[in-house]
């Protein structure tokens, strides 16, 4: 909206705080980079499509220098706010925009001959400027694998990058692209006024009216990638939708408004008579002179404005409407006028009425204390709070839990508990080395664990009440993020035929593996046959035992698994062996060998 404002105004007072504005969106959000890189494309069509002037100059220069140096002086950003491919777009046009206007200078001071000469000059330069800017910016790149881009910022541009070469990023659901019901969820109504808002915003098409279009397709096909960017398509939908309704809402007004009966005591009657019509007779002449007097300088004035709107009619291409007939044109019968405005009212309180149902119920639901309604009422499960407390209170305060990442935030929170991964870790290899021990077999597992001195493993399992959500759901992204970094660890050796089961037809790799063995765990005397609900199938391996782990806590509806690492066999008298051998004393030795293991 400040992006705008300038463009309307172009005031540099606007330009600042819109400067300031992005400032505010750096130190709140990495999308920033959407931002500054949809104002270079709005200001490139605009000098593409002869629309520059001086307020688009206002609009734009002020932000590229004192944004970049306000983003500079983010922690986060630092100088990659002028290091990363992300911010070069902004650069380039920046100076493309100084070319354009040093051009639009020359030709005011220059006659047309000279300014064609002058044209040739500057656009050189201005060309061989812009190619050296590439080359610097294209060795500075040339080093990155990703040519200075994020992994998040590729994944945008490619929608196949991140599941390629970054699964840890295609992991998070919120990076998934959106179901068609998820639009309407989010915008409701709000999809059928926005074509009404893009039709408007080109009647006539102005600066602001075509950033706010631009802004509108790049959010529907970067939302289109990611579900968590409806957060940047949900303002472009408000603005035009605003549009829209302004739009409708002046055609439906205006048209009651002509189409008021006018009263018969405004008319004026030619025979109305007053006494003292003789000092009114001298008022009328008066009146009658300054009234030639007017109509005189109207037609000068009149003369004066049909020539600047020839001119501006000329300009802009369109011929020129009087606001009689266009009046005309937009009144509609006062009855349907009426129940427009009446329909459009029920259906601003029903898009009210649906953005507080879901604020409250699908964006503010807490993800600890999970509900579901069913023929036989509403059901809560609270197994989350539960196993938290289990392990607040059961366990060290220096014990380390293993989960997986999403779980890592409460467990620190709620258990008071160190975690392996949570979810701010940025190490790959932490995340990978927690995928690849849930991927291995019970022993690899646990010697995987042990090495991070994890004390407790915790798995979420929805297969008895039908929870989808669960860690069974997740694992494949377990396998390929660990075979990022493991190359033992291959996605193959989990699929039959290239289906991910974990019935009878499941492979052995993935019936042996550690979250097989800790999801379904006496999973089987639950109902005799093993049946997932989750997954609506028997699982294929019902009955076996755990040798380096034991089950300490299970919730009340098995939504939440806790198990801790046995301890090793034989570790003291291993030790105690080695520290013999270096001594040379063979006497210790064999009678330390025939004692008996404390550990054992």
């Amino acid at each position: 909206m400040m992006t705008m404002q300038t463009l309307n105004t172009g005031s540099l007072f606007y330009a600042t705080l819109n400067a300031l504005s992005y400032f505010y969106m750096v130190c709140s959000w990495g999308g920033y980079t959407f931002i500054i890189n949809l104002i270079p494309m709005h200001v490139l069509l605009c000098i593409v499509t002869g629309r520059y002037s001086s307020r688009l100059y206002v609009a734009y220069a002020p932000l590229v220098v004192l944004g970049t140096l306000l983003a500079a002086l983010v922690p986060v950003v630092g100088f990659n706010a002028v290091l990363t491919s992300e911010h070069f777009a902004s650069f380039l046009v920046f100076i493309i925009l100084h070319v354009v206007a040093l051009v639009y200078y020359i030709k005011g001071l220059l006659t047309p001959r000279l300014f064609k000469v002058a044209m040739t000059f500057v656009l050189t330069v201005g060309l061989a400027l812009c190619l050296a800017v590439v080359a610097i910016l294209a060795a500075l790149v040339a080093s990155s694998p990703t040519k200075g881009w994020s992994g998040r910022s590729l994944s945008l541009l490619d929608p196949t990058y991140a599941s390629k070469y970054i699964p840890i990023i295609a992991s998070v659901s919120e990076h998934q692209p959106p179901t068609w019901p998820s639009y309407f969820m989010a915008i409701n109504v709000l999809a059928f006024l926005v074509p009404a808002g893009i039709i408007s915003c080109f009647l006539p098409l102005s600066d602001a009216s075509s950033f706010s279009v631009l802004y509108l397709v790049t959010s529907v096909y970067f939302s289109g990638v990611m579900v968590r960017l409806m957060l940047v398509l949900a303002p472009a939908v408000c603005i035009l939708s605003g549009i829209a309704l302004s739009e409708a809402f002046n055609v439906l007004t205006r048209s009651m408004k002509f189409q008021r009966p006018i009263s018969d005591d405004t008319l004026p009657t030619a025979g109305d008579s007053t006494p003292g019509s003789s000092s009114t007779a001298t008022i009328t002449t008066s009146t009658k002179n300054a009234n030639i007097k007017k109509e005189k300088m109207g037609t000068i004035s009149k003369e004066r404005s049909s020539k600047k709107s020839r001119k501006e009619t000329e300009l802009v291409g369109s011929s020129p409407v009087r606001p009689e007939k266009e009046e005309k044109l937009c009144v509609l019968p006062s009855e349907a006028s009426a129940m427009g405005i009446l329909f459009l009212i029920m259906l601003c309180g029903l898009y009210v009425i649906h953005c507080v149902w879901a604020a409250a119920e699908a964006y503010s639901a807490p993800s600890i204390v999970l509900t579901s309604r069913s023929h036989d009422g509403l059901h809560v499960y609270d197994d989350f709070r539960e196993s938290y407390a289990w392990l607040r209170h059961n366990t060290e305060v220096d014990d380390k839990v293993a989960s997986w990442w999403d779980y890592g935030y409460q467990t620190t929170a709620m258990a008071n508990r160190t975690v392996i991964v949570d979810n701010n870790t940025w190490n790959n290899t932490h995340i990978a080395t927690v995928g690849t021990a849930m991927s291995s077999p019970e022993k690899g597992a646990w010697e995987i664990f042990n090495s991070l001195d994890v004390k407790y493993v915790l798995v979420v399992f929805g297969g008895l009440i039908g929870y989808p959500s669960d860690d069974i759901n997740k694992f494949l992204w377990m396998v390929r993020i660990g075979g990022g970094e493991f190359p033992h660890i291959k996605e193959q050796d989990y699929l039959r035929d290239g289906n991910y089961r974990v019935d009878a037809q499941g492979t052995p790799t993935m019936l042996n593996c550690l979250m097989y063995k800790l999801c379904y765990y006496r999973f089987a005397e639950t109902d005799g046959k093993g049946f997932d609900r989750a997954r609506r199938y028997e699982i294929g391996r019902k009955h076996f035992k755990l040798t380096h782990f034991e089950e300490v806590f299970t919730t009340q509806h098995w939504m939440v698994r806790i198990y801790k690492l046995k301890p090793q066999k034989n570790r003291v008298r291993g030790k105690l062996k080695l520290k013999l051998k270096s001594s040379s004393k063979t006497s210790l030795m064999r009678k330390g060998a025939g004692k008996k293991n404390p550990w054992q």
